[in-house]
């Protein structure tokens, strides 16, 4: 039905998998060997738990790749329970997660972040409505199963009522099925949530995830991202004052050889996204246009497709008024950090003062060490990354 996603079927492959005893342990010392990560104990710990699903999902698919009369000769592998990881922000779960992520040599797996998996599941549901379907849930499930055996959450979080009321159907038929999750998070399943709408419904969900799911906190009384390298090249300009316009000018100009600042519009979904100005892969927006305005995931994530590099003009202090402006950036924020779109912003305060108080203010936070890390000379020598 959906073209490009999970939904499309992966081969069957039949392949013997090599001793992976002790792997993730080896990659992480590479890693600290090359000073691209610090070592750290909590993270240590968490890898462990990682490593252990490894073994245990390879030995699951081993044994479902035999034949039947094998399977009669063999003791059935004990089934593998899903992994949910949480803890504050820039501890290292997603670093881990891709590790794991990396060194899993199983075909049927995929990686996703949270908001784009839910826009797609939305549009399948919403077509089968179109087409009459019914039992959407289970269909989606096994769609899901057809084509991944492992499935990879990272920053998984819930804000909307529309996500929270369909998660504990869906993934109660996919743990059903035996896919595997992983998930990394800022909160304790208990404290997913919180505050929503129709919260109650949401408690299936998350009785569901600790029956099927180890749940382990990474401890880690650090976040890493606030050790990287400020880059040379300021990409952060505070306070709103009279140079800002020339900042912003001046960075325009660098980047597209002089190119005029002329309106141009983003066709998303049928309508129209109103950038202040656009030249090749990059492009140029206020706050307002993009996060006062309705836009949305799916919005960003065409966004964070189309350009390398987005710059964003007068991002205020949000208050707790301005919850719905700090809900849509914080989405912004991820669709571009997943892409890993180059940020030149001009804001009232610093990052760390841009929203301290309100709903979503913890989520918040995530937001930004992001934005911290984002300004460094790491993260702007990254590549863009274009869906598929």
């Amino acid at each position: 039905m959906l073209k490009n996603t999970y939904l499309s079927i992966a081969p069957l492959t039949n392949k013997k998998f090599p001793d992976i005893s002790g792997l993730l342990a080896r990659h992480y010392q590479q890693k600290v060997s090359q000073a691209l990560i610090r070592h750290d104990e909590a993270q240590i710990v968490a890898l462990n738990h990682l490593q252990q699903l490894l073994e245990r999902l390879l030995a699951v698919t081993n044994y479902e790749q035999k034949p039947l009369t094998r399977k009669l000769l063999s003791a059935k592998p004990e089934k593998c329970r899903s992994l949910y990881i949480y803890g504050g922000v820039g501890r290292g779960k997603s670093m881990l997660m891709e590790l794991f992520y990396e060194a899993c040599p199983i075909d049927k797996k995929r990686r996703v972040h949270f908001n784009t998996f839910m826009l797609e599941v939305h549009a399948f549901t919403h077509q089968c409505h179109q087409q009459q379907s019914h039992d959407v849930i289970p269909a989606l499930a096994r769609h899901i199963r057809d084509s991944v055996t492992l499935l990879c959450f990272d920053e998984f979080h819930v804000t909307d009522i529309a996500d929270a009321m369909i998660l504990g159907r869906l993934f109660s038929q996919l743990f059903e099925l035996g896919v595997v999750v992983v998930m990394t998070s800022n909160r304790h399943p208990n404290e997913l949530y919180q505050g929503g709408l129709q919260r109650d419904q949401f408690l299936f969900f998350i009785k569901i995830l600790q029956g099927e799911a180890e749940i382990i906190e990474l401890i880690s009384e650090k976040d890493f991202r606030l050790d990287y390298s400020p880059s040379f090249k300021k990409t952060y300009y505070f306070p709103l004052d009279h140079r800002t316009q020339d900042f912003i000018q001046r960075h325009y100009q660098s980047l597209t050889h002089s190119d005029p600042i002329t309106p141009k519009s983003l066709k998303v979904l049928g309508r129209d996204v109103l950038l202040s100005s656009a030249h090749g892969n990059v492009a140029l927006a206020s706050f307002h246009v993009l996060c006062v305005d309705s836009l949305g995931s799916a919005d960003y994530l065409e966004i964070a497709d189309q350009f390398s590099t987005l710059m964003i003009t007068s991002i205020p202090k949000l208050t707790a008024e301005k919850r719905n402006e700090a809900k849509r950036f914080v989405t912004l924020i991820d669709a571009l950090y997943e892409h890993k779109v180059k940020l030149i912003c001009t804001a009232e305060v610093p990052a760390t003062a841009l929203y301290t108080e309100g709903d979503g203010s913890f989520e918040f936070g995530r937001t930004v060490s992001r934005l911290i890390e984002m300004q460094s000379e790491a993260y702007l020598q990254t590549p863009h990354i274009r869906r598929l």
